[in-house]
């Protein structure tokens, strides 16, 4: 399908259902090849907290104390530039991890985390993560190889941004949000990650108003529809031919 042709990715696969909650789709892929009494002693490490929609969770520049693993919701990991210009670096979701990158330095936050809707989580102590992995090394491996997977995706959007137009960039996102969030409708494929146009700006890299003309361009063009917050996916194929492949594929939870 032209979505995974563009995307250069697959779905992101889960790992164990750790934390207990039925309604869960399963844990991030680092915790895969835990037996279950390690599940168990991971479990117990987990502080379950709630956040309402549009919260902030931590802020960029705030000391680092721990991790979070996200049950349910969607969470905006956004990194604050010069003036008011501020880029969104990726979408986390459930099963996903929040704030991992902070795990082996313990120093501050490098960008800020805000729900997109209301979300549960997980939250683990750095320090008694770090014990943890020190007992059970292979996920400390799994999740070396999560970190180095986002650092290549990160290597594939700056190539973006410095070389590609705004149409491609936008079609692009499109496109990646439909094949992690999207879901099959009628008509084709709903967004379902509450995103504003501002939202689809920043992640893009591209001003709001560049943003609205492109996506308006894109509804004339009946390969998108737009209705108040929700984005329908009328042709993927039509947006794989304006977005390109990138020269990396990005891997690991970047959109």
């Amino acid at each position: 399908m032209a979505i995974k042709r563009v995307l250069l990715q697959t779905k992101r696969p889960k790992g164990p259902l750790i934390c207990g909650d039925q309604g869960c789709a399963g844990c991030s892929w680092i915790f895969r090849g835990l037996s279950e009494s390690d599940q168990k002693e991971l479990q117990k490490l987990m502080r379950p907290v709630r956040y309402e929609a549009d919260e902030t969770i931590f802020h960029e520049g705030a000391p680092a104390f721990g991790f979070f693993i996200i049950c349910h919701g969607q969470v905006k990991l956004v990194k604050q530039g010069s003036g008011a210009k501020r880029q969104i670096l990726k979408i986390v979701g459930p099963g996903e991890l929040l704030g991992e990158e902070n795990i082996f330095d313990g120093k501050t936050h490098g960008a800020s985390a805000r729900t997109l809707e209301p979300t549960s989580a997980r939250f683990i102590k750095r320090e008694e993560f770090l014990d943890f992995l020190k007992r059970h090394p292979q996920v400390a491996l799994q999740l070396a190889e999560k970190i180095a997977r986002e650092l290549q995706g990160f290597q594939a959007k700056l190539i973006e941004v410095a070389y590609e137009g705004c149409r491609a960039r936008l079609a692009r996102l499109l496109l990646a949000l439909a094949h992690e969030y999207g879901e099959e409708v009628e008509e084709g494929l709903q967004i379902t990650a509450k995103l504003t146009r501002n939202d689809l700006a920043e992640m893009a890299g591209i001003s709001t108003e560049t943003a609205i003309r492109t996506l308006t361009e894109l509804e004339e063009r009946r390969l998108i529809r737009l209705e108040r917050r929700k984005i329908y996916i009328l042709d993927p194929e039509g947006l794989a031919e304006m977005a390109s492949a990138l020269p990396s594929a990005p891997t690991e939870n970047v959109l």
